[in-house]
């Protein structure tokens, strides 16, 4: 059985920060040098919506923007679960971001990249209960997305 040694984490700890090592949200770390700088696209659909909201809570609203974040969606549905009689049990919905993170002062292009998900829902059940499924599994694939951009744009990105 293995437990826990303080000492063994704290100088790992102390190898991490004598490599460099800086925390993403801790002082001068890329994730709290972007909060509340990042101007996120407007939301024109549903996914887009749930996409925007899941930036802003993780950036903060753009108090003073320094960034512009700008995102393509695109979505695709399968049935993955059908029964003899043809009746379609569960679908599956991927997703993928192309984002681009802009300086707006100069235009500079900081970062470019993609993140892909996926998700699925149950189609059991009345017509409703299938629309909630489908519209949450949505809503979840975009919080799956956003969080990947967030994490890539923090990772690869120096303000």
């Amino acid at each position: 059985m293995s437990s826990f040694d303080r000492r063994h984490f704290l100088i790992s700890l102390a190898a991490l920060t004598g490599c460099g090592f800086t925390p993403a949200y801790g002082p001068g770390g890329t994730g709290a040098a972007l909060r509340g700088k990042v101007d996120i696209d407007a939301p024109w659909n549903r996914e887009s919506y749930n996409l925007n909201k899941r930036l802003t809570e993780q950036f903060g609203p753009s108090e003073m923007p320094l960034y512009r974040l700008s995102y393509r969606i695109s979505t695709d549905e399968k049935q993955i679960g059908i029964t003899r009689d043809q009746e379609i049990l569960r679908y599956h919905v991927t997703g993928k971001v192309s984002y681009t993170l802009t300086e707006i002062a100069t235009g500079k292009v900081l970062t470019e990249h993609n993140v892909s998900g996926f998700t699925a829902y149950s189609a059991t059940g009345s017509s409703v209960d299938t629309l909630t499924a489908s519209r949450a599994a949505y809503a979840r694939l975009m919080v799956i997305l956003g969080d990947q951009m967030v994490s890539q744009i923090i990772a690869t990105t120096t303000p």
